[in-house]
Protein backbone atom coordinates (compact mmCIF):
# COMPACT_ATOMS: atom_id res chain seq x y z
CA UNK A 1 0.00 0.00 0.00
CA UNK A 2 2.60 2.46 0.59
CA UNK A 3 4.37 2.21 -2.62
CA UNK A 4 1.10 3.24 -4.33
CA UNK A 5 0.93 6.15 -1.63
CA UNK A 6 4.51 7.29 -2.22
CA UNK A 7 3.98 7.13 -6.70
CA UNK A 8 0.13 9.35 -5.55
CA UNK A 9 2.13 12.09 -3.70
CA UNK A 10 4.52 11.91 -6.83
CA UNK A 11 2.14 12.93 -9.54
CA UNK A 12 -0.09 15.36 -7.08
CA UNK A 13 3.50 17.37 -6.16
CA UNK A 14 4.39 17.11 -10.50
CA UNK A 15 0.28 18.17 -11.43
CA UNK A 16 1.19 21.40 -8.66
CA UNK A 17 4.59 22.08 -10.10
CA UNK A 18 3.34 21.98 -13.73
CA UNK A 19 0.62 24.54 -12.86
CA UNK A 20 3.25 26.62 -11.59
CA UNK A 21 3.81 29.60 -13.49
CA UNK A 22 0.76 29.73 -15.07
CA UNK A 23 -1.37 31.60 -12.35
CA UNK A 24 -3.03 34.63 -14.16
CA UNK A 25 -1.77 34.54 -17.48
CA UNK A 26 -4.69 35.75 -19.72
CA UNK A 27 -3.10 34.42 -22.55
CA UNK A 28 -4.98 31.37 -24.36
CA UNK A 29 -3.00 28.87 -24.73
CA UNK A 30 -4.73 28.19 -28.10
CA UNK A 31 -2.23 31.44 -28.82
CA UNK A 32 1.18 30.81 -30.49
CA UNK A 33 3.09 33.38 -28.05
CA UNK A 34 1.77 31.29 -24.69
CA UNK A 35 4.66 29.27 -24.39
CA UNK A 36 6.45 32.90 -24.13
CA UNK A 37 4.13 34.09 -21.54
CA UNK A 38 4.73 31.10 -19.29
CA UNK A 39 8.60 31.36 -19.49
CA UNK A 40 8.22 35.19 -18.95
CA UNK A 41 6.02 34.74 -16.05
CA UNK A 42 8.64 32.47 -14.54
CA UNK A 43 11.93 33.84 -15.22
CA UNK A 44 10.82 37.74 -15.53
CA UNK A 45 7.65 38.40 -13.39
CA UNK A 46 9.77 39.35 -10.23
CA UNK A 47 10.86 42.35 -11.99
CA UNK A 48 8.85 43.23 -14.76
CA UNK A 49 5.09 43.69 -15.05
CA UNK A 50 2.81 42.46 -18.22
CA UNK A 51 -0.87 41.85 -17.13
CA UNK A 52 -1.07 39.46 -20.24
CA UNK A 53 1.38 37.06 -17.85
CA UNK A 54 -0.25 38.17 -14.98
CA UNK A 55 3.28 39.26 -13.82
CA UNK A 56 3.41 42.23 -11.24
CA UNK A 57 7.01 42.60 -10.91
CA UNK A 58 7.83 44.19 -7.64
CA UNK A 59 5.43 46.34 -5.33
CA UNK A 60 8.24 48.83 -4.57
CA UNK A 61 8.73 50.91 -7.76
CA UNK A 62 11.84 52.73 -5.88
CA UNK A 63 13.79 49.65 -5.74
CA UNK A 64 17.14 49.27 -8.50
CA UNK A 65 16.05 45.95 -9.63
CA UNK A 66 12.64 46.70 -10.15
CA UNK A 67 12.21 46.22 -14.37
CA UNK A 68 10.00 48.42 -16.33
CA UNK A 69 6.24 48.43 -16.63
CA UNK A 70 6.04 46.63 -19.38
CA UNK A 71 2.38 47.53 -19.84
CA UNK A 72 3.42 51.03 -20.37
CA UNK A 73 6.34 50.52 -23.26
CA UNK A 74 5.55 49.21 -26.31
CA UNK A 75 8.43 46.88 -27.06
CA UNK A 76 9.78 45.57 -30.25
CA UNK A 77 11.00 41.87 -31.24
CA UNK A 78 14.19 43.14 -31.91
CA UNK A 79 14.34 44.90 -28.96
CA UNK A 80 12.82 42.43 -26.17
CA UNK A 81 15.38 40.41 -28.11
CA UNK A 82 18.87 42.38 -27.47
CA UNK A 83 17.47 42.92 -23.85
CA UNK A 84 17.59 39.04 -22.72
CA UNK A 85 20.97 38.72 -24.68
CA UNK A 86 22.80 41.70 -23.28
CA UNK A 87 21.32 42.24 -19.85
CA UNK A 88 18.67 45.27 -20.21
CA UNK A 89 20.08 47.92 -22.22
CA UNK A 90 22.36 49.02 -20.03
CA UNK A 91 23.81 46.02 -18.79
CA UNK A 92 23.58 46.96 -15.38
CA UNK A 93 20.94 45.23 -13.68
CA UNK A 94 18.72 42.70 -15.88
CA UNK A 95 20.95 39.46 -15.88
CA UNK A 96 22.33 38.21 -19.34
CA UNK A 97 20.32 34.85 -20.65
CA UNK A 98 17.71 34.65 -18.73
CA UNK A 99 16.39 32.91 -21.55
CA UNK A 100 18.82 31.62 -24.35
CA UNK A 101 18.07 30.06 -27.52
CA UNK A 102 14.06 29.03 -28.73
CA UNK A 103 12.88 30.38 -25.26
CA UNK A 104 14.41 33.40 -25.71
CA UNK A 105 12.67 33.88 -29.09
CA UNK A 106 9.12 32.86 -27.37
CA UNK A 107 9.64 35.65 -24.82
CA UNK A 108 10.54 37.97 -26.97
CA UNK A 109 7.73 37.42 -29.69
CA UNK A 110 5.30 37.22 -26.57
CA UNK A 111 6.65 40.29 -24.78
CA UNK A 112 6.57 42.36 -28.46
CA UNK A 113 2.78 41.67 -29.07
CA UNK A 114 1.29 42.14 -25.51
CA UNK A 115 3.92 44.72 -24.25
CA UNK A 116 2.05 48.84 -24.45
CA UNK A 117 -1.16 47.75 -23.69
CA UNK A 118 -2.02 50.50 -21.63
CA UNK A 119 0.10 52.87 -23.69
CA UNK A 120 -2.16 55.82 -24.61
CA UNK A 121 -1.67 57.79 -27.65
CA UNK A 122 -1.81 61.39 -28.61
CA UNK A 123 -3.99 62.83 -31.58
CA UNK A 124 -0.73 63.10 -33.85
CA UNK A 125 -0.43 58.87 -33.64
CA UNK A 126 2.83 58.67 -31.76
CA UNK A 127 2.77 57.13 -28.15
Amino acid sequence: MRPVLAITAAVVAALVLAACGTEGISVSKNDPTYRGAVLFSERCSGCHTLTAAGAQGSANRAVRVQGPDLNQRVETFHDVLFAIRNGGFSGAIMPQNIVTGREATEVARFVSKYAGSTVQTTGSGSP
